[in-house]
């Protein structure tokens, strides 16, 4: 990055269950001016536009901004699966890397009930090739087929270390403990062990509460240049440290349920990431990380470096991954308690992390954060990983 990328305003509305939300373009409007807002600047100052979302119809990143205002601006429409939201992110801060002052960025989603399914039969399935080695390594049976994927992925891990499965389990206990304190997390209620592990099983070795629900919702963030900044007297604003992207290697295609799932996109992602910063692992103060299933959180603590290989199961029950430890991951509730709205997810992570980082995250706050890290996983594939920090 040849240009600091600030981070001025964020903004998201409360997530909410499929049929119980408003249209999408009336919860991606609402993010965007309360990002807006935020950032105390007006939309007129906005000179491009990108709008992340998976589910809806070409176009519909206009629609959202339109709600917002009519000024000809282009507006980029994003779609990258779950990691949708920060490769939106992504693209507006190479804008302003490439000369922009200010871009307006959103995700969205208005999903539907149920687990998440192709759209379209007639054709190719982009996750053909990901499916093929589930098929080979572990078959396909009727359980959701995500919930196959990042489940069979925590069953070789289980295998691999003898993890207990009540480890996986503890994981969700943090989610929803975390997820207490943020009125803008779908499930605000906190469950014991004892109920995460007795809740019906979806796929080995994941309970429906080590699942995270489709969800609708919205969240927002306007970026800017250094020189923005300053001529509107915005002072020590928050900024992308580093940030990078991976797509699969060869290795996602070969034996392994783990690799499979993103796991060696996560490791060489967080390599260029910790790189660009000048930082590392050891440095990060609050995570935000991509817990679609339990698994996967398990997954990533190694991959981001938190903990070393076959040691994230002493990291959990030590409590390293929260309040007191050495890494607080999802203040949020993460995607298994705050919600899993695809296109926002990227984005309402952004939108905690810089709370988080100015000291306004109320009962969530990680004390004395200085830097955070954001990590955002989209099967087919692709890997988003960003470094904020504050002066």
């Amino acid at each position: 990055m040849s240009k600091r990328v600030n981070v001025i305003g964020v903004g998201m509305v409360k997530f909410a269950k499929p049929g119980a939300s408003e249209d999408y373009n009336v919860m991606a409007s609402k993010a965007a001016r309360a990002a807006l807002e935020d950032a105390k600047v007006k939309y007129d100052d906005v000179e491009q536009a990108f709008a992340g979302y998976v589910y809806g119809d070409s176009t519909c990143g206009q629609r959202a901004i339109y709600d917002v205002g009519l000024t000809g601006i282009p507006v980029f429409n994003v779609n990258n699966n779950c990691s949708t939201g920060s490769t939106a992110l992504m693209l507006g801060r190479q804008a302003i890397d490439a000369g922009a002052h200010c871009v307006l960025v959103v995700g969205f989603e208005q999903m539907e009930k149920g687990a998440l399914g192709s759209k379209f039969t007639d054709r190719v399935n982009p996750l053909e090739q990901h499916a093929g080695v589930m098929s080979r390594v572990q078959g396909v049976n009727q359980a959701p087929f995500a919930a196959q994927m990042f489940g069979g992925a925590g069953r070789e891990y289980r295998w691999k270390y003898g993890t207990k499965k009540e480890t996986f389990g503890k994981v969700s206990e943090k989610a929803r403990k975390h997820a207490s304190k943020n009125p803008y997390a779908l499930f605000n209620e906190v469950l014991s062990l004892e109920e995460i592990m007795a809740s019906q099983e979806v796929f080995d070795p994941l309970t429906r509460y080590q699942c995270c629900p489709p969800t609708c919702g919205a969240a927002a963030a306007v970026l800017c240049s250094d020189e923005f900044a300053k001529k509107n007297g915005i002072a020590k604003p928050v900024y992308i440290a580093a940030q990078a992207m991976t797509t699969d290697y060869a290795s996602s295609f070969g034996d392994s349920m783990i690799k499979m799932v993103g796991y060696d996109m996560a490791v060489k992602c967080a390599e260029k990431v910790y790189e660009q910063a000048g930082l590392g692992p050891k440095d990060v103060d609050v995570v935000e990380l991509h817990d679609c299933f339990t698994a996967n959180e398990v997954l990533t603590y190694e991959a981001l470096g938190l903990c070393k290989e076959g040691e994230a199961e002493k990291f959990i029950w030590e409590g390293q991954n929260t309040y007191g430890g050495k890494y607080v991951t999802n203040p949020s509730g993460g995607l298994l308690s705050k919600g899993h709205p695809l296109g926002a997810t990227g984005l309402a992570q952004c939108t905690e992390l810089v709370w988080q980082l100015r000291g306004q995250a109320d009962q969530r706050q990680v004390p004395d954060a200085k830097v955070a890290l954001q990590h955002n996983l989209g099967l087919g594939g692709a890997c988003v990983i960003t470094m904020y920090r504050r002066d």
